[in-house]
């Protein structure tokens, strides 16, 4: 007799290997394992060979289910096989929908455990070695969504926008400009941005830039989502800048000796 319980599992930002032991070893007892676009698939692999794996496909503009029958599928396989694993990106509580399926397990009579997981906000800008906060910068980051359920910008952005934080939005590639056109109404048309594609994996590229250019710079080089938006003075730490900008101190300091 199967006991049906549900484990909601994070997969982390990307790259396979930053996962927890935690959650690798969910996924090897996992009878059932219901994945995410977001969720790298070479994960998989580490599965028990007679686990059934289905892609579910919940990102911005991929959805091979609705979340409703999602909510069928825990439900149904954790009564039929046991175990379930609902593996997602990043981690299950950021911006992850968990809440939606703990209830329609729970309702159902189905125990639930979480296993979290790296989140994208906080491990692709690491990645590309930007700091979210440094001291004598800023003393605080938003983590926020580029649009409410209805598909409005949210009113946290705007918010956000009036502080001196980092600000980190996800799913919001669609909304780019008028997102931009908030914090340059704030007067932050010199703060430096970055758009990060596809962090930590092999495919990642970034784009760098000031809020008052950054989304003409990512229609150029042609980003999309899935992406992070990094808004910050913290971003001039960003490796290249620093080089870019110590270049021009040299050059600077060069002159004066002559004069």
């Amino acid at each position: 007799m199967f006991i049906p319980h549900l484990t909601l599992v994070g997969a982390g930002p990307g790259d396979p290997e930053l996962i927890t032991l935690k959650a690798l070893k969910a996924i090897r007892n996992a009878a059932v394992i219901l994945y995410d676009a977001l969720a790298n698939d070479t994960l998989l692999e580490y599965a028990n060979p007679d686990a059934i794996t289905r892609f579910v496909g919940k990102r911005y503009g991929c959805h091979a289910l609705s979340q409703h029958e999602i909510n069928e599928l825990i439900v149904g396989y954790a009564f039929s096989h046991g175990n379930v694993v609902r593996l997602k990106g990043g981690d299950p509580f950021v911006f992850g929908r968990a809440t939606e399926e703990i209830d329609a397990a729970r309702q159902a009579g189905i125990t639930v455990s979480v296993v979290p997981g790296i989140s994208s906000a906080l491990a692709v800008p690491a990645s590309q070695m930007i700091p979210l906060t440094s001291r004598g910068i800023n003393e605080s980051f938003w983590v926020t969504t580029g649009t409410t359920q209805s598909g409005e910008i949210s009113p946290d952005i705007a918010l956000a926008a009036k502080s001196s934080a980092t600000v980190i939005i996800l799913m919001a590639m669609s909304r780019l400009e008028a997102i931009m056109d908030i914090f340059n109404a704030n007067g932050k048309g010199e703060t430096p941005v970055a758009i990060i594609q596809d962090g930590t994996t092999p495919k990642e590229k970034i784009v760098l830039g000031k809020v008052k250019d950054i989304y003409f710079r990512s229609l150029h080089a042609g980003l999309a989502n899935p992406s992070i938006i990094m808004v910050g003075d913290v971003v001039a730490l960003h490796p290249s800048l620093i080089t870019h900008y110590a270049g021009q101190q040299n050059m600077l300091t060069r002159v004066a000796e002559k004069r």
